[in-house]
């Protein structure tokens, strides 16, 4: 496996944890401590699978979980004695939460130099919000990517298509930026600390429209819109496309696809392939970025083109002709997609709890290993500290006696 020799300390309350589940997927021994209570994400959100919630069983796959109460000597000096053992100590929480325990960045860097210790929280650990509780979607809100929509009773609701951004791409740059600390550390010996916020990660997943508005805030004369658009600016990312035609969502006569000629050579495979050069004749358009915007009567045209075929045949017809059309998938049904049970598909519920989406990485032509189903509070406890610590089962017995573990 990739990861197989780093260890990583994980200290998380809800999805932040995530980050280390990136590890766990690519082999990584990932520990969970979790207080004697566990974490509640085990009962957030819905659905619950045979009494545990989804969010866990996804967010804590390939992970061991053992219990130490922080509070008490005996459980932090266990702590410390792990993090001498380990490349990464993960705080997906408020920031602070261990230092305030005596187990933040500057005492675990007195036991082990070279650790990485990475804190991913809400807003970040500064900033007028940095101390507000937030999760779920939260970020998305703040970063301008979820809007209100208004009821047909005049109440505000949140939409229900979100794309969930912050939540999933937090963890995300929080992993890769935690490789290139372990990086670090092997080649100097020296670890670091850095922190990550899960609304930063959302704003800069939406950089092209939050990039676009800043640009937009320039004079025209230094900058417009595309040449194909007579230098017209249009709304900023994909609202902009709103009055597009060559490039647009189209029924088909058993679903939707989407149609992206907006190259002038992929307009001409269209028009050749469904035997429609009139088209091509009358509207060619530009060689790049040509949406032929606003052009309602070729919008009737393609309307009528595109409900004479099924999804697969315009798939098909895609390929046969080298023009640009793509499904239109619901999360829902995209399971029975060929395309992503060709490459992706499911882990089984027999090992995982219920069926869960691999990390899409293939390695030498093969995808990674399933992971183990994610722990209950405190089930790898013993084993942990006898096979990473050496602890002796008295010792563990004595350990327990003393309410270590909760």
């Amino acid at each position: 496996m990739l990861l197989e020799n780093i260890r990583v300390i994980e200290s998380s309350l809800l999805g932040p944890g995530h980050v280390a589940t990136f590890f766990a997927d690519m082999g990584a021994d990932v520990i969970k401590v979790e207080s004697p209570s566990g974490d509640y994400i085990r009962q957030m959100t819905w659905p619950i699978v045979e009494g545990v919630s989804l969010l866990h069983l996804h967010t804590h796959r390939g992970k061991r979980s053992i219990t130490l109460d922080l509070k008490t000597d005996e459980g932090r000096e266990l702590y410390k004695e792990l993090v001498a053992t380990a490349d990464v100590v993960i705080e997906a929480m408020r920031p602070g939460a261990l230092a305030k325990l005596g187990l933040g960045y500057e005492d675990l860097k007195a036991i082990n130099p070279k650790i990485v210790f990475a804190t991913l929280s809400g807003y970040g650990a500064t900033g007028p919000y940095k101390d507000m509780p937030s999760h779920g979607i939260a970020y998305d809100t703040w970063a301008g990517i979820v809007q209100p929509v208004v009821d047909d009773d005049g109440f505000c609701r949140i939409p229900p298509s979100l794309p969930n951004v912050g939540i999933n791409v937090g963890p995300m740059v929080a992993a890769m930026a935690v490789l290139a600390g372990i990086i670090k550390a092997r080649e100097t010996g020296e670890g670091c600390q850095m922190e990550m916020a899960q609304s930063d990660a959302a704003a800069y997943m939406d950089w092209y429209r939050i990039e676009s508005e800043r640009a937009y805030l320039r004079p025209e004369s230094e900058v417009t819109g595309n040449p194909s658009d007579d230098y017209v600016r249009r709304p900023a990312g994909l609202a902009g496309m709103w009055e597009g035609v060559r490039y647009q969502m189209y029924e088909a006569s058993d679903g939707h696809v989407l149609f992206m000629a907006s190259e002038q050579a992929f307009w001409r495979n269209f028009c050749e392939g469904v035997d429609r050069m009139d088209l091509f004749e009358t509207w060619p358009g530009s060689t790049y970025a040509d949406h032929a915007r606003g052009n309602v009567e070729l919008q009737r045209e393609l309307q009528t083109i595109f409900r004479s075929r099924t999804c697969a045949e315009w798939l098909t017809f895609a390929t046969e002709f080298n023009t640009t059309i793509a499904p239109v998938n619901t999360p829902a049904n995209i399971g029975d997609d060929p395309q992503f049970q060709a490459r992706m598909g499911f882990y089984p519920t027999e090992s995982l709890g219920c069926e869960q989406l691999p990390l899409p990485v293939f390695v030498d032509g093969e995808p990674l290993p399933c992971p183990t189903k994610a722990p209950t509070v405190g089930q790898d406890t013993d084993s942990v500290l006898a096979e990473v610590l050496g602890k002796s089962r008295d010792e563990i017995d004595t350990l327990r006696s003393h309410g270590t573990f909760g």
